[in-house]
């Protein structure tokens, strides 16, 4: 028996790993399992004795006291059980601490459509789809993450159909297939509490952060919240497209489908329906909130299925925590093109990235139960089940980000090859898996970008180009191409280490070639708004992955060498960063902390193998320790960076706007359009960047044109005239003209022939016509907004409009407006319901005769009833 810590890491105690028995190993594996078997249970001993042989109750007496007396050790340890129990807590704390800003009873709603709909049903799906990992923790946290991929299916599916509500069938669907399919036999096994401590404590880390970080990136109130950047909006109208309207089409230029990934948003609609919560609250806090925290512990069920240990699982969650890149420069960890991990803005700002992610993690972990499995020895059923969730994550993931599925598909094509090559013969399992995420591409290019060019090029090198320019430093491309490679594939070195428990494991090839993949395409590729860089941010994970395999792999006395290394590295880099100037423009300068920084990882390398004076596998392990340490610090300190929001300087959202565009989504159908003379992200400026949103985003309605720059980030680098022209250069001129010289027909042509019902015009862009008022309905003033609602021409003989039908139900009654400190009261007014149209459908309530408000209604207190609760008319198949 081997000792502790001692010989092969496959046959370390158990006191700090627990193999998965489920997974093949090799015939050694099998006699190293054999071999560690704890003696003393009777069925085995009665098994090993033969009949009738009498044995001296002394002769085992030495052994059995040993694993008897390790037993007790652990039946004492069981207690220290408890300790994992009561971390168990931490979750749901960090939950309701992460969202304390809001209303209590918005985080429990959401967190109770999340168990019920999601988690559950997600797990029992999984469980008896897969037969299970032998962990009922890893289970639950990949089966939650199917359940969202089955649920970004099931929505816009319930959507053609006019059943916003279709999620709520998924636990009758769960409960349907877990009595209807045999369960799979597999030993299971207690997580152990150190494992599931050290996971809440990185699940403490992402809460601390997001309360301290996260939630501060975008404001939801106050004079901040008309500053935002120009994606914040647009991810909310996507949202609120997504959540009245299938298929989509492009809501802030109504007119064009939508020709972009959107089931991300599919979860966020769906919340929105089930639980009324705000759709800018789920779309800013709680849903990105919820997917950090299952990409943190989702790392950690992935990386116990790869290894086998449960003491991957803190490894993995504390990696994806605080891992980050490798950048010597102080002031370059501000910006959002150095933090690649989940925490970086662009994921929290970006929906379709951080959903990518969460679905990413189960896909590996199936990918590792078919490849893995020996051919012939695994019944069909239990095979054509496994592809059946793979197919389900593959199209989740290909309605979702387009800069997945290649880095997945690259890693899955070099583990085909690797397999066949070293079996011999053809590997079926993974050419499916390779025939799927081929046919996923042909249908999303068809169906959901609907055949439109990408506007990604192949330019190698340009991205680096482009980040010199940004940094200042256009002289030293070669210096930073390097240091930023270098910090991308840095998480690579974890693959020395790497000790499979399965012969001829394809795994590691899969994530090697995965993370450079991701790499070669964010080098070679080059999009104007910097798409090119997904790639790396999903690329993260696998860097994540591959270090948590190499750690994984040590012994138990290697841990705390692996520690004392890893410190090390991040006080390398640190003071790197600290003897870094403020700011760089020369190749020296560039070179020089990041110089200072290696030196002292070498030196530090060098000293502590010296004062060890260890094997050559204790050097492997300091040197790797090192490395990866100098690429945990840059995401700690950006994340402190980022505490500031990184906001506008001015105002690209009116004042009063807000409060207008809600108003319209309170007193409107979902079918109703809005006309405005809003286009540039920044009014009133020569420099147009067409990239305001904000109206159909808090109004949840189509807009007819408002902006249409959404591949472009806010730079206001387009002189003279909007950097791009408008697709429909007739539509746009109608539009502008009622701004700037109504006329009845003018107003009668957009409303009969493009359906627009309301104006909303911001006295900011150009001043409101004198003749708007007598021509329209003024209905809401607030600030520097104005919004009118447009009526049919009066009959001959009468001089009054007669209000407009709307082919959708409202979703609240106006009554007594309440005074707003700084505000005066206004009058309150009585609106009518006309009768039902010949058409059978209710009209949008309008007063019966016009109504023009003299003082500003502060919509914000109107008692509408049902404010948050979005439009619905289930005769309209556009719903």
């Amino acid at each position: 028996m081997t000792a502790a810590g001692e010989g092969d890491p496959k046959t370390a105690p158990e006191a700090v790993t627990q193999e998965l028995p489920a997974v093949p190993a090799a015939p050694e594996g099998k006699a190293d399992a054999e071999k560690g078997k704890p003696e003393g249970k009777p069925a085995a001993d009665a098994a090993e004795k033969p009949a009738g042989a009498a044995t001296p109750p002394a002769a085992p007496s030495p052994k059995k006291r040993f694993w008897r007396r390790r037993g007790e050790r652990r039946r004492g340890g069981r207690g220290m059980g408890v300790a994992g129990l009561a971390s168990l807590p931490v979750l749901p704390l960090a939950w309701f601490v992460g969202l304390q800003e809001h209303p209590v009873w918005m985080p429990i709603a959401y967190l109770a459509y999340f168990l019920v709909v999601i988690a559950i049903p997600g797990t029992m799906f999984w469980r008896r789809l897969t037969g299970g990992t032998g962990w009922f923790a890893v289970d639950a946290v990949l089966g939650t993450a199917f359940g969202l991929a089955v649920e970004a299916l099931v929505y816009p599916i319930g959507m053609l159909f006019s059943m916003p509500f279709a999620a709520l069938l998924m636990p009758a669907l769960a409960i349907g297939i877990f009595r209807a399919l045999p369960r799979t036999p597999r030993a299971q096994r207690p997580t152990p509490w150190w494992a599931t401590a050290g996971v809440m404590v990185a699940v403490g880390a992402a809460g601390a952060w997001f309360v301290r970080t996260g939630s501060q990136l975008i404001p939801l109130h106050g004079p901040a919240a008309l500053r935002p950047n120009s994606d914040a909006p647009r991810n909310l109208a996507i949202a609120g497209e997504l959540t009245h309207h299938f298929p989509p089409r492009l809501p802030y230029a109504d007119g064009r489908w939508l020709t972009g990934h959107w089931a991300a948003y599919d979860h966020i609609a769906s919340s929105h329906w089930i639980t009324t919560i705000p759709l800018d609250v789920l779309t800013h806090r709680m849903v990105p909130f919820a997917w950090i925290l299952l990409t943190v512990v989702g790392a950690a069920a992935v990386g116990m299925v790869l290894t086998g240990r449960a003491v991957a699982a803190p490894i993995a969650a504390g990696l994806t925590v605080a891992a980050g890149e490798l950048t010597s420069w102080p002031w370059a960890v501000s910006d959002r093109v150095f933090s690649d991990g989940p925490f970086a803005l662009g994921q929290l700002t970006n929906p379709p990235q951080a959903f990518s992610t969460v679905l990413l993690l189960p896909l590996i972990a199936v990918t590792a139960l078919l490849l893995r499995r020996q051919p012939g020895r695994a019944p069909r059923a239990h095979v054509f089940r496994l592809l059946v969730v793979a197919a389900v994550l593959i199209a989740a993931l290909a309605l979702t980000k387009a800069t997945t599925l290649p880095v997945y598909g690259a890693g899955l094509a070099a583990a085909w090859v690797y397999l066949t090559v070293r079996r011999g013969r053809l590997n079926l399992r993974g050419l499916l898996l390779g025939l799927g995420v081929a046919a996923a591409y042909v249908l999303t290019f068809f169906v959901v970008l609907r055949g439109t060019e990408s506007s990604v090029l192949f330019d190698p090198g340009r991205t680096f180009d482009w980040l010199a320019d940004r940094m200042g430093g256009g002289s030293a491309v070669a210096v930073i191409a390097a240091v930023v490679v270098l910090g991308w594939v840095m998480p690579a070195v974890g693959a020395l280490l790497i000790r499979s428990r399965v012969r001829r494991d394809p795994l590691p090839v899969f994530l090697i070639v995965g993370l450079l993949a991701a790499v070669a395409a964010a080098s070679l590729l080059y999009d104007e708004g910097g798409a090119q860089l997904f790639f790396v941010r999903t690329g993260f994970l696998y860097g994540v992955l591959l270090a948590t395999w190499g750690l994984s792999s040590l012994e138990r006395k290697q841990y705390w060498i692996a520690a004392v290394a890893l410190l090390i590295g991040a006080a390398a880099i640190y003071w790197g960063r600290y003897r870094s100037p403020d700011s760089c423009t020369s190749t020296n300068c560039f070179g020089q902390g990041l110089a200072v920084a290696l030196v002292i990882a070498a030196l530090g390398i060098g000293l502590f193998g010296l004062i060890l004076r260890g094997s050559r596998r204790t050097w492997a392990v300091i040197a790797v320790a090192v490395l990866l340490g100098t690429t945990v610090s840059p995401t700690l300190v950006s994340v402190r960076e980022f505490a500031t929001p990184s906001l506008t300087e001015y105002e690209s959202i009116a004042p009063g706007g807000i409060e207008a565009a809600r108003f319209i989504r309170r007193n409107s159908g979902s079918n109703d359009r809005i006309a405005t003379n809003v286009h540039c992200h920044k009014p009133s400026t020569t420099r147009c960047l067409a990239g305001s949103y904000w109206i159909a985003g808090y109004a949840e309605r189509r807009v007819l044109v408002q902006g249409w720059a959404y591949r472009t980030r806010v730079d206001d680098t387009y002189p003279g005239k909007p950097q791009s022209d408008y697709w429909d250069q007739e539509k746009l001129r109608l539009n502008d003209e009622v701004f700037t010289n109504p006329t009845r027909e003018l107003l009668e042509t957009l409303r009969t022939k493009y359906g627009v019902q309301w104006l909303l015009l911001d006295d900011r862009v150009t001043q409101p016509p004198k003749n708007l008022d007598r021509l329209t309905d003024l209905r809401f003033e607030l600030g520097n907004v104005r919004v009118y609602q447009l009526y049919p021409p009066p009959p001959a003989n009468s001089p009054f409009p007669t209000p407009t039908p709307t082919p959708s139900f409202p979703t609240g009654t106006p009554g007594f407006p309440s005074g707003t400190p700084g505000f005066p009261s206004p009058t309150p007014t009585f609106p009518t319901f006309p009768s039902l149209q010949p058409s059978g459908t209710l009209p949008t309530q309008q007063p019966s005769s016009p109504f023009t408000p003299s003082q500003p209604i502060p919509s914000g207190t109107l008692p509408t009833g049902n404010a948050s609760t979005p439009n619905f008319t289930p005769s309209s198949p556009g719903v």
